[in-house]
């Protein structure tokens, strides 16, 4: 049995996919697929629908610079308008007939002698492609926590990328495991209606004030009529957030008192937030801000001050059927349990499929015995006309759409250069690898990650080698101008 050929293959239809396939269609390519194992697009903004679920980006910003959206309710728009976005642009640009949903990609690999290749579906079935490119996310693979009972528990169990809307949380009795960004979202809303909320925190996260408010109709209006005005909002935007990282966290050596500054912002917010001086001391992160992503609330330290929410910061040592034993010894009886546990990145996520090279090269193998590493974010040598969209130092600035910018450029560069010669195999060259990767090991050295104190925070910035090869360290410019110049002398080209 034949299997069926295409021009492109992209793994999740998420703002990755999408991307990517726009990009794929302004060159040209048209035998297209994208292959997502959900039922439907959107990526994190098709699986998360948790309560409270907003974007922790503002919306001007975290969106595609070419499409912007004039119709954001919000600064910080809601989960519901990011997925009606996705909608959105799926259509615009006829991207959304290249999908095929609940469709489980397990494998690709690389064959040598058709110089294609082989991916292979659950179910049985393979397709073979020139190109391949992964959009899989950095966030796609939710983490469980190896909690002994965790599986035994006889009530209701809910992680937060799998949210139940059946469950009816009025008069519930809720623990809540988790204290990232996404609980600093979900909290204050449980604490709404269940009868009593017991969160369980390892790690304090920093939370500062959330600048949010609601767009006027008028505005929106101004905004489609006269794009250009929402495009200064963006320009400021983005500047503030580019500011944030390239002083806070990429060159925290040299900007230390403006992280002080931030974290004494974040301290000012608790104290007025919480009377209560040992409950505060709890919630009080012991590393500096941006080791771990920060966050914004207006109301999360305050749920803590009701009476019916607790903060539990001894160690869970099990979970019978009927509640939680902390390592003090002391049960919590509850009906409800909340995983807001987040992701595992560099377990299961780096690559989310198993990929195997030239050679036999398997990339999470490799990745792992020889450092986590992808020529500007997106190729790997022995990875011949492959893209990465989610790797190691790709991640720039805090929007991932300025990750996805650059990443479209460079792929306008590189493939419009493989049209050109009329050539059909692309792959980086170890030279150029291992140079990019000597150039951010370097960048890192000024970073929070290195230069500050990281100890304590238990971030997923780090991998297990405790190397922080998630972020790209260089401002946003340089990797959208790198995205457009970088040398094609970097691929070899055939």
């Amino acid at each position: 049995m034949g299997s069926e050929y295409l021009d492109v293959i992209v793994v999740g239809a998420g703002f990755g996919g999408i991307g990517a396939a726009i990009q794929l269609k302004r060159l040209g390519y048209d035998d297209i697929a994208i292959l997502d194992r959900e039922a439907d697009l959107g990526g994190t903004w098709h699986v998360n629908r948790y309560p409270g679920l907003a974007v922790d980006v503002p919306s001007t910003t975290y969106s595609y610079w070419f499409e912007p959206n004039p119709y954001w309710s919000r600064l910080f728009a809601t989960g519901p308008e990011l997925k009606q976005y996705a909608n959105h642009v799926a259509d615009k640009y006829d991207v959304r007939r290249h999908m095929r949903f609940n469709t489980i990609v397990q494998s690709a690999h690389w064959d040598e002698d058709a110089q294609l290749w082989r991916v292979a579906l659950a179910g049985g079935e393979t397709l073979t492609t020139r190109f391949l490119i992964t959009a899989t996310g950095f966030l796609s693979q939710p983490h469980t926590p190896d909690i002994p009972g965790v599986t035994t528990f006889d009530g209701k169990v809910v992680h937060t990328t799998a949210w139940d809307d059946t469950h009816d949380f009025t008069g519930r009795r809720v623990a809540l495991i988790g204290t990232g960004a996404t609980a600093v979202q979900l909290i204050p809303e449980l604490a709404k209606t269940v009868a009593d909320l017991t969160v369980y925190q390892r790690t304090a996260i920093w939370v500062a004030p959330k600048p949010d408010f609601g767009i006027a109709p008028a505005i929106q209006r101004l905004f489609a009529r006269v794009p250009l005005t929402q495009r200064a909002v963006r320009w400021v935007t983005d500047g503030l957030l580019e500011f944030m990282t390239f002083t806070g966290v990429l060159n925290y050596r040299y900007f230390r008192r403006l992280s002080i500054a931030a974290m004494d912002l974040c301290k000012i917010h608790r104290f007025v937030s919480v009377r209560d001086a040992e409950l505060r001391r709890k919630l009080t992160p012991s590393y500096d801000i941006g080791c771990k992503r920060p966050s914004w609330s207006n109301d999360y330290y305050r749920s803590f001050t009701k009476p019916h929410v607790h903060l539990e910061t001894s160690g869970i040592n099990r979970i019978e059927p009927d509640g939680i034993v902390t390592d003090d010894g002391h049960k919590t009886v509850i009906d409800t349990l909340v995983l807001a546990t987040g992701f595992d990145l560099w377990d299961a996520n780096f690559p989310a499929i198993e990929v195997v090279g030239r050679e036999g090269r398997n990339l999470g193998k490799w990745w792992r015995e020889n450092r986590f590493q992808a020529y500007q974010g997106v190729s790997m040598p022995y990875f011949p006309n492959y893209l990465s969209l989610a790797s190691p130092y790709a991640f720039s600035g805090l929007s991932f759409f300025n990750t996805m910018e650059y990443q479209m450029r460079h792929m306008d560069r590189l493939l419009g250069e493989v049209k050109r010669r009329g050539a059909t195999i692309f792959e980086v060259t170890e030279e150029a690898n291992a140079r990019f990767l000597e150039r951010m090991t370097k960048n890192l050295d000024s970073s929070v990650f290195y230069a500050g104190d990281c100890a304590t925070s238990r971030s997923y910035y780090f991998n297990h080698s405790g190397e922080a090869t998630l972020l790209r360290p260089t401002s946003v410019r340089n990797a959208v101008r790198d995205g457009s110049r970088f040398p094609l002398s970097d691929y070899a080209i055939a």
